[in-house]
């Protein structure tokens, strides 16, 4: 029944229309396809992508950081110095440094160019700097990142020959690593699988949001509170033999 009064509209339209779990598996089952299409459009294109990408390897290196002899057995000065390797750990990611590698390999790259390729991290409380360096090559990973700590333990030395010198010895070197860092097939594949079932999710709940249709006498008896009292039967036309 449609009110008279002006101003009022039929009480369907005045209630909020909420969704139950239910009703929202269904929506999702119905629209599945949606879900699986865009999950595997964004997983094909990453896994592509990926294997388009040049493989980059890393060769590392530890330094460490001390005086004179390298390890001091007082916490006082312990202290001291891991705080001086944080400084440190700046200095070693420098131009400066990158020059001189390049210098002494003739790289042919700029300053700039290589420290997009190193990255260098302290050790949290410990008096050890881990240089990372990336390369196509394999092998020139692992040259470029043992320079890196030959040539820097030579600029410390040089800078401070006092009888308390700070020294920064290569610890421990780099081998030829074997397996590339980058691109991560694997990683990237799961992530746009996840990124494709929450966009698939929302599509879906999108396209179900504009359709406008009634699958069943059921939805258009909830949406408008009004009773059905008859359905029209689909018939379908018989064709007559011979004809």
């Amino acid at each position: 029944m449609i009110s008279d009064r002006p101003g009022s509209e039929p009480a369907a339209r005045d209630e909020e229309y909420v969704i139950s779990l239910r009703d929202l598996l269904q929506v999702l089952w119905r629209r599945l396809w949606v879900i699986l299409l865009v999950s595997i459009v964004f997983t094909g294109v990453a896994a592509g992508y990926s294997l388009l990408q040049t493989p980059h390897y890393e060769g590392s290196i530890k330094i460490l950081v001390g005086q004179e002899r390298g390890i001091t057995e007082d916490p006082t000065q312990a202290t001291g110095l891991q705080q001086l390797t944080q400084t440190i750990a700046e200095i070693v990611n420098t131009q400066t440094v990158a020059a001189a590698v390049i210098e002494e390999l003739d790289l042919g790259v700029t300053p700039e160019e290589f420290l997009e390729n190193m990255r260098v991290e302290q050790i949290p409380n410990t008096q050890v700097i881990q240089v990372f360096y990336q390369d196509p090559d394999p092998q020139r990973a692992q040259l470029v990142a043992n320079t890196v700590g030959d040539v820097f333990s030579e600029q410390v030395a040089e800078v401070s020959p006092s009888a308390n010198a700070i020294t920064a010895t290569v610890w421990e070197r780099s081998s030829v690593p074997e397996d590339p860092v980058s691109p991560n097939p694997v990683r990237n594949g799961l992530l746009a699988l996840m990124l494709g079932l929450i966009l698939g999710v929302a599509l879906a709940v999108l396209l179900e949001y504009l359709d406008d249709s009634w699958r069943s006498p059921e939805e258009l008896e909830e949406f408008s509170r009004v009773p059905n009292y008859g359905i029209i039967p689909r018939f379908e036309a018989v064709r007559r033999k011979g004809k």
